[in-house]
């Protein structure tokens, strides 16, 4: 008999930075947060927890979320993970998405390699999501690890989330259309 857990095992890469993990602190003198709010889980989330909140999320029964493999939140709720959109295609090669506690939702990479050089330089999922423009202190741990999987692969956070946008224009009318 299988292990179920096996299925739902991280790539190497993302187990990687889990293992490196992200800080977060709240600087009282600047009165800013510094670092990202991001934790990778050790596997991908089962697929019955994904469609007990995705089913909250959207608001509609018949929605399970079974086309996304999330693999990380933030405290205030927000999910990270792979849309299972190409078709035979590695997961590693599907594209990253970002769901906001309050109903936010959009792309931030074409795949895991963008994704690594967005916490190459020091974003996280809501930070790339919502300003990838802004500045960050980079993560060395993570730069190692997105020139060992994704060389050649680096640009600007901003370059990265519009062809990930720009890949797929209609994610958000496909998640609207899920939602009630």
């Amino acid at each position: 008999m299988a292990n179920m857990s096996e299925g739902l095992a991280l790539p190497t890469a993302l187990a990687e930075v889990a293992e490196v993990g992200f800080e977060w602190e709240w600087d009282e003198e600047a009165d800013e947060a510094r670092g990202c709010d991001f934790e990778l889980y050790d596997q991908f989330e089962k697929p019955d927890r994904t469609a007990w909140w995705f089913r909250l999320w959207t608001g509609n029964q018949e929605a399970d979320g079974s086309e996304f493999r999330f693999f990380g939140t933030t405290g205030a709720g927000d999910y990270t993970g792979f849309w299972l959109v190409r078709p035979d295609t590695a997961i590693t090669d599907q594209p990253v998405v970002y769901i906001g506690s309050e109903g936010e939702h959009g792309l931030i990479a074409r795949n895991l390699g963008d994704l690594l050089w967005l916490f190459a330089v020091g974003l996280g999922p809501a930070e790339a999501f919502s300003d990838p423009d802004s500045t960050a202190q980079p993560n060395e741990a993570f730069r190692a690890i997105a020139e060992c999987y994704a060389p050649g692969g680096r640009r600007s956070p901003t370059q990265i989330v519009t062809a990930a946008r720009a890949e797929f224009p209609h994610f958000s009318d496909h998640i609207n259309s899920m939602r009630r």
